[in-house]
């Protein structure tokens, strides 16, 4: 994969070593914490502590069939996500866009570049994500998108500090579905 010029003069490119720093900041920053309440995907109500660490992002980025994407603008890293190839589909994740900057259609130009390349570069026919389902706000924004809920829940791992500290029970993560032909 190259790095392609892409809407509102953004670029995308596969995450190298040398970002995990930045790319694990901008996750927690997307999701956790203080910061992320300035912007609308927040998980702050929700989970505390970490979103990803240094390990998992890397793990993320090694994986085979994996490219974990880079979007600069300028040279500056302000969104990034994971396009995978499993089973014959494509998974979406690992996405967050910089809080200040959400809002401005970066997201959606985010998702449409893996969705392209799920299609056009790996020949794949659908995409597939999974959302916590009490994230009804995210779940709508994806909807719009051409996503639908499959009812398919995976429990919240609740034993495992990695995905974060849970403030209330019953969070589940839900499968998302897109046709990409």
């Amino acid at each position: 994969m190259t790095t392609l010029p892409a809407p509102a003069g953004l670029s995308f490119r596969p995450a190298e070593p040398a970002d995990v720093p930045a790319l694990v900041a901008l996750v927690q920053s997307a999701y956790r914490g203080d910061s992320s309440r300035s912007g609308w995907t927040t998980e702050a109500h929700l989970l505390e502590g970490q979103r990803t660490d240094p390990e998992s992002m890397r793990e993320v980025m090694e994986t085979p069939g994996t490219v974990l994407l880079a979007v600069e603008r300028e040279g500056e890293l302000v969104a990034c996500c994971q396009v995978a190839r499993e089973e014959g589909h494509g998974y979406f994740g690992m996405f967050a866009v910089r809080p200040g900057l959400q809002g401005a259609g970066l997201g959606k130009a985010v998702l449409a570049e893996a969705e392209r390349v799920a299609r056009e570069d790996w020949g794949l026919t659908e995409m597939r994500m999974t959302v916590i389902s009490a994230r009804e706000e995210l779940i709508a924004y994806y909807e719009r998108r051409g996503y639908r809920r499959t009812g398919e829940l995976t429990p919240f791992p609740y034993d495992d500090e990695r995905f974060g500290l849970p403030q209330r029970p019953g969070l589940a993560f839900e499968l998302l579905t897109k046709p990409l032909a």
